[in-house]
């Protein structure tokens, strides 16, 4: 298949790209910078020139393809207080796929979270569906949520739209992301902790696994899946701050709920709720079965702690 993939050149993008070239697709890759292009040429893939924002852009792209992967999503100016207005462009971009789409069988498989579907409980593949979020003005992780559901709806146009829920971790060399964010939060503070007693759950997945499952969606999911990237189920976040303080020789110290803002900043809301998730309906459905190292396993290696390794803002 000739592949449009958004985020081609992204964390995991860049992993998403080589699994495509690998199994004989060619991939078309989103790119908004020289940067991202030079990337994507290296790697294999050819280039379109734009952002998740050019409608048209994305409309031509996606007639021209055999499928879509889309990815891309503003994360600069969603962890800069913006992710409404990074959501809302999420969506207007899987509005213009639908049309682009519509009548065609192709695939378009996008990329979503499963941070807050179930807080408290173990999500699966059938949580989040169909619920629609009763305030008149969605917050933006409610519109989040709702692009979703737009996406899977296009199985009734016409389009072989699959879901693939990130899990708040994908982890692996090179992540920068929450894992990252909170050991440099530990040697901020020159502590590592974690919210009330840590017993709050993250599902974890390597981004090798996560790459090969988008894989599997383009190339055989039903119209209408919605698939759980979970490796691991729920990993305690105590057991990471433990992790985090011994790495980095630090005390390991429980945060009260109500200082968890000024001690964690942004990352309070993430560490303060427990989002388990099960994948048994994904891998009895594709046949995906994740062969990377777990998370707890991944930061044992050490390589999260390297001093100068970047951290999303």
């Amino acid at each position: 298949m000739r592949v449009f993939v958004t985020g081609a050149s992204g964390w995991i993008g860049s992993a998403i790209t080589p699994e495509l070239i690998g199994a004989g697709h060619r991939v078309v890759g989103l790119a908004r910078s020289d940067a991202s292009a030079a990337a994507l040429i290296r790697a294999g893939a050819e280039v379109v020139r734009g952002t998740i924002d050019d409608l048209d852009v994305l409309r031509e792209a996606a007639a021209a393809s055999d499928g879509v992967v889309h990815l891309a999503f503003n994360h600069d100016i969603a962890f800069q207080g913006g992710f409404q207005i990074a959501a809302d462009a999420d969506r207007r971009a899987v509005e213009t796929f639908g049309e682009a789409l519509a009548g065609s069988g192709r695939p378009f498989v996008l990329a979503s979270g499963l941070l807050g579907i179930t807080p408290g409980r173990m999500s699966t593949e059938e949580d989040g569906r169909t619920s629609v979020p009763s305030p008149t003005h969605l917050t933006g992780a409610e519109t989040r949520m709702g692009t979703a559901r737009l996406a899977l709806g296009l199985a009734g146009r016409g389009v072989r739209s699959s879901v693939v829920r990130l899990p708040p971790t994908v982890h692996g060399e090179g992540d920068h992301g929450f894992v990252a964010a909170l050991v440099g939060v530990a040697r901020d503070r020159g502590v590592s902790g974690h919210v009330g007693d840590g017993s709050q759950r993250w599902p974890a997945v390597h981004r090798a696994d996560a790459a090969h499952l988008f894989r599997l969606a383009l190339e055989d999911a039903p119209a209408g899946s919605l698939l759980h990237a979970a490796a691991d189920q729920g990993v305690p976040i105590r057991s990471i701050a433990e992790i985090v303080g011994r790495h980095l020789d630090l005390p390991v110290r429980s945060v009260p709920a109500g200082d968890a803002d000024e001690h964690f900043g942004w990352l309070a809301g993430v560490l303060s709720t427990d989002n388990p998730a099960s994948s048994e309906r994904t891998r009895a459905l594709l046949g995906w079965h994740p062969t990377g190292p777990g998370l707890v396993e991944d930061l044992e290696k050490g390589h999260y702690f390297h001093a100068d390794r970047p951290v999303r803002p």
